[in-house]
């Protein structure tokens, strides 16, 4: 059983690569054996995750990368190329994501209510979050048929499955603040896009599966776990490195006979 979860020799690159979950992705690869390409707009976090990949022993490499960029995202895949030679596994982490946790609180004027939510808005997140994930799967499919296979890995949320409960967001004596529609609608896309491809390479060997977390603990106020907490069926949030034996086993032959599926890791949010 431990062979189908080896990735040594295999190349993966991570988009949002720096990020919350991105960074513990590239971790989990990395020491399943995979050669990585931390992929993210933030140079220097990219830089630092790389630099801790390379200090336990591990290859690893920085890219900067701006994913609604089809140049940048071309030059992502050739400068994996020139260091590894390889690309066999793409992780779309890389998205637009409104928080509410200590970082991000006031990080934004919008209430993200929908009746006056901005349209430069909405199209910059369909731009990162949909469009992004289509240019780095077009770029990853043409190295990926030439050496005979691959596996691309979209993450999508529990809210592409059913609707946000707004309920969350609300704090007394607070304006209220709603998670905003393009969240829910390009995560929603990004399924479709993961069915679509992998009916598309079928017989290709190149799997393409989702992978959808539940709500992930970044120091969130008391008042928002325990309401979160309250509609989860395992009564918590999700831990940051929770989501890690999930994305492992989708890029390694572990799960070789799946393709085209999603793979929900919600603590049975959307069980009720």
């Amino acid at each position: 059983m431990p062979g189908l979860f080896d990735l040594t020799g295999r190349v993966a690159v991570v988009t949002g690569g720096a990020g919350l979950l991105g960074a513990e992705f590239c971790r989990t690869l990395a020491e399943a054996g995979a050669r990585l390409v931390i992929a993210d707009l933030n140079r220097r976090a990219a830089e630092e995750t790389a630099q801790n990949l390379q200090r336990s022993g591990q290859a690893a490499i920085a890219v900067v990368v701006d994913v609604t960029d089809p140049e940048a995202v071309q030059r992502m895949v050739k400068e994996t190329l020139d260091a590894f030679g390889r690309l066999d596994i793409l992780v779309n982490s890389a998205a637009l994501d409104p928080k509410f946790d200590p970082q991000h609180v006031g990080g934004t004027s919008s209430s993200g209510a929908f009746e006056d939510f901005p349209l430069q808005a909405w199209n910059q997140a369909l731009a990162v979050n949909l469009t992004g994930a289509f240019l780095c799967c077009q770029a990853a499919a043409e190295p990926m048929l030439k050496q005979g296979g691959g596996v691309m890995i979209n993450l999508s949320s529990i809210y592409g499955l059913v609707g946000p409960d707004q309920r969350l967001y609300q704090q007394p004596g607070q304006p209220p603040k709603f998670k905003p529609v393009y969240y829910s609608v390009t995560k929603a896309g990004i399924l479709g896009l993961t069915r679509y491809l992998a009916v598309y390479y079928a017989g290709k060997n190149i799997r393409v599966n989702a992978l959808t977390p539940g709500g992930v603990y970044n120091g969130h106020d008391e008042d928002f776990v325990r309401s979160y907490s309250a509609r989860a069926v395992l009564g918590r949030m999700a831990e940051k490195d929770e989501m890690n034996g999930a994305l492992l086993f989708l890029a390694s032959d572990a799960s070789a006979y799946m393709t085209g599926a999603n793979l929900v890791v919600d603590g049975g949010w959307t069980a009720w």
